[in-house]
């Protein structure tokens, strides 16, 4: 099956050498997301809200590059640097996913690149 690098200016750039994402057939894999801003290269705050809304919104961009949406999105691994930033990080996560929820892991790990506080990557299929 072939596969297609996906890139885009949109979101942060890999900092190692991995694709921002991958689509595969009708599935794009796309690699774990930092709460980066991608026009600085710099870790937005310390704030879980205003990282897991950065970290959605630089997914969002990676799967709108290959005319996908937040709604083909089928699962979602969610990293969390405190198991306690659950409930806030479920709030944001909530405005970005509001029908046809993807199936969601979601772990603490101790730790996340760039010493963020979350880190998310997802799989998306279309047909379209």
């Amino acid at each position: 099956m072939k596969k297609e690098i996906i890139s885009t200016d949109k979101a942060p750039r890999a900092i190692g050498p991995y694709s921002q994402a991958m689509k595969v057939g009708d599935f794009i894999f796309v690699s774990g997301q930092l709460p980066i801003e991608p026009s600085t290269g710099k870790l937005i705050g310390n704030d879980i809200r205003d990282q897991t809304k950065q970290s959605l919104e630089n997914l969002k961009a990676i799967l709108e590059a290959s005319d996908y949406s937040m709604d083909e999105v089928v699962k979602v691994t969610v990293f969390l640097k405190y198991m306690d930033d659950f409930e806030e990080m479920n709030e944001i996560y909530g405005q970005y996913f509001t029908h046809k929820y993807p199936a969601r892991c979601c772990v603490e790990a101790s730790k996340i690149p760039k010493d963020a506080r979350i880190e998310i990557e997802a799989i998306a299929h279309s047909r379209a």
